[in-house]
């Protein structure tokens, strides 16, 4: 079983820079792609960045490319999501996830954790 446990959530004004770390237990971390997703309040849930098993792929959404970074470190089964320039619309609940089938679809992803606030204000 694996659990996931995000960390780094807050408050930041528009164009402020936030860090989430997401820690897994479980042996095989380094054998599946990790996910960052967001949901806000009466949206559904939407694919933010994902990293392949070893680190060497990522993909993100239109959105937030060229100011989301997402990489991991297997030696210590975190992956990360370096956010800047943040903006109000960024606002959500942010989760990683882990094992998908299809990683820019929630749904097939095995494995969540409970979710950081993250809140931008203008």
């Amino acid at each position: 079983q694996v659990q996931l446990v995000e960390s780094g959530g807050g408050l930041v004004q528009a164009g402020g820079s936030l860090r989430l770390s997401c820690a897994a237990s479980g042996r095989t971390f380094s054998s599946y792609a990790m996910g960052w997703f967001r949901q806000a309040p009466g949206k559904e849930r939407e694919f933010v960045a994902v990293v392949s098993n070893s680190g060497g792929i990522t993909d993100y959404a239109d959105s937030v490319k060229g100011r989301f970074t997402i990489s991991r470190d297997n030696s210590k089964n975190t992956v990360d999501l370096q956010m800047n320039n943040l903006k109000p619309e960024d606002t959500a609940v942010y989760y990683c996830a882990a094992y998908p089938s299809d990683y820019r679809d929630y749904k097939t992803y095995k494995h969540w954790g409970q979710g950081t606030q993250v809140t931008v204000s203008s």
